[in-house]
């Protein structure tokens, strides 16, 4: 894990207030060929993609209210009131009332969305860096009516953006002395500064056997076959077939480097070559799946697009709860593996269905009265969205 690219030495043998370092988990799931659920990825540093999964539920339910008549569906409305129990729950020992906010790396950032978002929804401030000041290991954000105390930050930024003193130093996005008073207990960061060790996709190929070593348990749900290419056997069989091969940068994000074989050009595949061969602890290589499909409207006609599932999970340092639903991503290009919304994928709701009607469901108005009205945390949104087209026209 020290090799990892996202190990920091700043935060090495830190223990997080309230003892969860990751709050919110956003685990990606795929299925094969053979119809096994098999993890692809796992995301426990910065994840994103769950105002899509709000969004896309209240255009459903919005579109087609007829549909949620007639089936149980579990709702997500209540993502937003979880994430904030749970981020005040972790905060440092002896504050009553703790106070949370969201930090974002600004407009320019292209989840500024979901960040806005999510602020709105839970009824705590959204915070640029400069909004904040580390003073004695206590954070205070600058308000109209003087210095306000944080207890609790929603990180939205990178590890290596969050403190200019610690990591890098021409960052503006950040604040200086955060790592300081998290260290010191003044401040609860979610998710916890070094999580990027656990997104490495070289440290995912051992996740496995660390259930096992730890828990003493088989893993429920097994991961996508692995090569790890720092190893000599695994190295050679990959680069005598990398054109049949999805190879990844263990510290890509986004899709971002990711080659698949039978796409690549043989120019492509050359210059891989030579990029695992110079850092071949920087590489993992793994079968070609074929993802499963779902129907999507592409043009004028139906077909099938290849899909992957999101779940996020929260956790409160007492449980996890899971969101009943998810994002779905799909490739829109026929064909496609690439789901990824930077690579040009899309996104569909998610129904979970209730076991029973006693279970929480989803329920649609009439159509005399629209989803704003049903939902009182929407308006917050809603009106961002107005001052965003005023300022727009």
């Amino acid at each position: 894990m020290t090799t990892s690219a996202h190990f920091h030495r700043q935060v090495h043998g830190f223990e997080p207030a309230g003892g969860v370092r990751v709050h919110i988990s956003g685990i990606d799931v795929v299925r094969d060929a053979a119809g096994t659920f098999r993890v692809l990825e796992d995301n426990v540093r910065v994840p994103s993609g769950v105002s899509y999964v709000l969004e896309n539920r209240r255009a459903m339910a919005k579109g087609l209210p007829e549909a949620f008549g007639q089936q149980l569906i579990r709702p997500v409305e209540e993502y937003p009131r979880r994430l904030l129990s749970a981020l005040r729950k972790t905060a440092p020992a002896g504050v009553d009332d703790p106070t949370v906010v969201v930090l974002t790396p600004g407009v320019f950032n292209s989840a500024y969305f979901e960040h806005t978002l999510l602020a709105g929804l839970m009824g705590v401030e959204l915070v640029e860096g400069r909004d904040l000041i580390c003073r004695g290991n206590r954070v205070y954000m600058r308000t109209t009516a003087g210095e306000q105390r944080v207890d609790v930050i929603y990180k939205r930024i990178d590890d290596d953006f969050l403190d200019p003193l610690q990591f890098r130093s021409d960052s503006m996005l950040g604040c200086p002395g955060l790592v300081n008073a998290a260290r010191a207990g003044g401040v609860t960061i979610a998710n916890a500064v070094g999580n990027g060790v656990a997104d490495d996709k070289l440290v995912y190929s051992y996740v496995p056997d660390l259930i096992r070593y730890y828990l003493s348990e088989e893993p429920i749900i097994a991961n996508v076959d692995t090569f790890r290419l720092e190893e000599k056997e695994a190295r050679e069989y990959t680069l005598d077939n990398l054109a049949e091969l999805v190879v990844k940068p263990v510290d890509g994000s986004g899709g971002k480097g990711l080659v698949i074989g039978p796409d690549a050009s043989t120019d492509e595949l050359d210059a891989l070559r030579q990029r695992i061969i110079a850092d071949p602890r920087g590489w993992i290589a793994q079968p070609v799946l074929q993802l499963s499909t779902v129907p999507t409207l592409g043009g004028d006609k139906f077909g099938p697009r290849h899909v992957d599932l999101r779940p996020f999970a929260v956790n409160d340092g007492d449980d996890v709860w899971v969101l009943p639903g998810g994002l779905t991503r799909v490739a829109l290009k026929e064909g496609s593996l690439i789901v990824n919304s930077s690579q040009g994928g899309g996104s569909k709701d998610t129904w979970v269905l209730a076991d029973s009607p006693q279970m929480p469901v989803e329920t649609v108005p009439r159509q005399s009265v629209t989803v704003r009205e049903r939902v009182s945390v929407w308006p917050v949104e809603s009106n961002w969205r107005d001052r965003q087209s005023e300022q727009q026209q």
